[in-house]
């Protein structure tokens, strides 16, 4: 197939904040779950294996609170320090996590935070950050909030938890970095919490993007979303904590399943890297290193055999270098996303097929990620091409500073709609997570629809274009049809707020009948899109004997404020 180079619709610029790249620069990390990570004895089943491919960053030593003071006022470092003198013999640098509460500190309530004894929690932090001073330079507070806390604990007391560590962490070592965290792409939470108190007392943000990671390797064509993780982020801290809208931003926890396909869990782990790298994170910590205690996610195996990850983890190090400066995009043949970087030996491009079973001619010297041999077309598993023409190179540059394209610019459009016509989807700036398939679309009372129970087939993204972050009211407009039988069907609609995912107020529709298409609107005032788990909002029946209608379109609409 000829290659042909798109240039962007998009006319809208990133803001200059959503391509800063962070001060480390060095992306490559990996983390760990717990039973691999106690002691020095559990890194030894996984760590060398690492440290073989260039790894070099791990996540985070065993530095929970009762690991360190088991008994109140007694404190154990023996572990921690025999942990931290493997890793450095074994060339790695390595983070901190504040967590947990020891037994020993009686909680209002089981898993919650312990705000109940700030000032233990803060001669802990104390403790930890002076005994690892000169070892440890990052901590992050807490694992994934709202993660792990308590049901009615909110981000006002996860802002006191983050008050208290930066303010004893600082007094104990001045130059630590601390680190606000949240689960998912949560930037909702994180606002919360910066308007809860937060504000100005943490160096560095950490996210855990599974959700989104997952709509690229389920071949959902949600690179966009994906690549607007940073600049979302950027544009709230902006909005919220100027002096911090610039600090470096870090995926602590991301990987996929190896359930999904070992080569699906690969590929994915390239795309992720290469995205990360592409909008200015500062380090990826894979998770994990190897099978443990959350699943078949590592690079090895449970018994310590390598994934095809592994082998694709190595290559992206070898190829791209410790320090990969990011040049800017392409797309190939008009719709396939590829990306610039300066490697160990020059440029190279990294690219892959949209949509399954989709290939294209690769424009230069190419090898496949997971298995190093050479290829001459690209599939949907991505390809390191060596060399790229200088017409790409110049094309990436003057993309740099764009927004990634989604089908079109629909920055200054006032609505969005995915329409099922002529047998195939039509989507203008909305998209359903079940992708660009439509095997599952079906022709249905003299035109096309799609099936209210396919899979992702009633979840929706916004292109971040259109609209991301910023409060705006809006009309979401559907028109369904109960199926042939006219079985009793219905949802409720459950979207992005400026609070988290909440149900619209108008509760519970039922579609009518089968007679006709039938038109329900949603006026919303308090959407706001960030995709923290990986769509805007969706329709939502109660079991899928409920989700028996067809779904013909789909708008949204900005109204005036």
């Amino acid at each position: 197939m000829r290659i042909t180079l798109a240039a962007s619709t998009v006319a809208c610029l990133f803001t200059a904040l959503a391509l800063i790249a962070a001060e480390t620069n060095e992306p490559f990390g990996i983390g760990s779950c717990h039973i691999n990570n106690r002691t020095a004895q559990d890194n030894a089943r996984w760590v060398p294996q690492m440290e073989a491919i260039g790894l070099r960053h791990d996540r985070t030593a065993q530095t929970a609170w009762g690991a360190v003071e088991p008994e109140e006022g007694k404190w154990r470092w023996d572990a921690l320090d025999a942990q931290l003198a493997y890793l450095k013999e074994h060339s790695f640098t390595v983070g901190g996590l504040f967590l947990s509460t020891p037994g020993w500190n009686k909680l209002d309530k089981p898993g919650t935070l312990p705000v109940n004894n700030l000032a233990g929690w803060s001669r802990y932090v104390s403790a930890v950050v002076g005994h690892m001073k000169g070892s440890i330079k990052d901590w992050e507070v807490w694992n994934e909030p709202p993660n792990f806390t308590g049901k009615d604990q909110t981000p006002a007391d996860y802002a006191k938890l983050v008050v208290a560590s930066y303010d004893a962490a600082k007094a104990a070592d001045p130059s630590c970095r601390i680190g606000l965290a949240a689960k998912s792409a949560h930037i909702n939470y994180l606002e919360q919490t910066i308007k809860a108190g937060a504000r100005g007392h943490y160096d560095y943000v950490t996210l855990h993007p599974y959700e989104l990671l997952d709509g690229v390797a389920e071949d959902a064509g949600t690179e966009p979303l994906f690549m607007n993780i940073v600049p979302v982020l950027r544009k709230m801290l902006a909005a919220q904590d100027p002096s911090k809208a610039d600090v470096p931003v870090v995926f602590t926890e991301l990987g996929v399943d190896a359930k999904k396909g070992l080569e699906t869990q690969a590929a994915a782990l390239v795309k992720a890297y290469t995205m990360g790298i592409a909008q200015g994170v500062a380090c990826i910590h894979w998770f994990e290193g190897r099978d443990g205690d959350s699943g078949p996610m590592g690079l090895l195996d449970g018994k310590g055999q390598p994934r095809p990850a592994y082998a694709a983890m190595q290559r992206m190090i070898e190829h791209l270098g410790q320090r990969p400066e990011y040049l800017g995009w392409v797309l190939l043949d008009g719709r396939h996303y590829g990306f610039v970087f300066r490697g160990t030996a020059g440029p190279v491009l990294v690219t892959w097929a949209h949509g399954k079973g989709t290939a294209f001619a690769a424009p230069a010297k190419a090898i496949d990620t997971l298995t190093g041999e050479a290829r001459t077309e690209v599939t949907n598993v991505p390809v390191i091409v060596f060399d790229p023409p200088e017409t790409l190179l110049k094309q990436a540059a003057t993309n740099k500073g764009r927004r990634l394209p989604w089908g079109g610019d629909f920055s200054a459009a006032k609505s969005v709609s995915l329409r099922y016509a002529d047998g195939r989807a039509e989507a203008k700036g909305l998209h359903a997570l079940s992708g660009d398939a439509i095997a599952s679309a079906v022709t249905v009372y003299g035109g096309s629809a799609r099936a209210g129970d396919v899979p992702g087939g009633n979840v929706f993204a916004v292109d971040p274009a259109f609209l991301s972050y910023s409060a705006q009211p809006i009309e979401i407009t559907v028109v369904v049809r109960r199926n042939e039988a006219n079985d009793n069907a219905g949802f409720k609609l459950t979207y992005e707020s400026t609070t988290g995912l909440k149900n619209a107020k108008a509760g519970w529709y039922t579609v009518p009948d089968n007679k006709k298409w039938h038109v329900m609107r949603w006026r919303i005032e308090d959407a706001q899109f960030v995709n923290y788990w990986g769509y805007n909002f969706a329709l939502v029946s109660d079991g899928p004997k409920f989700a028996k209608y067809y779904l013909q379109s789909v708008t949204v609409t900005k109204l005036d404020k």
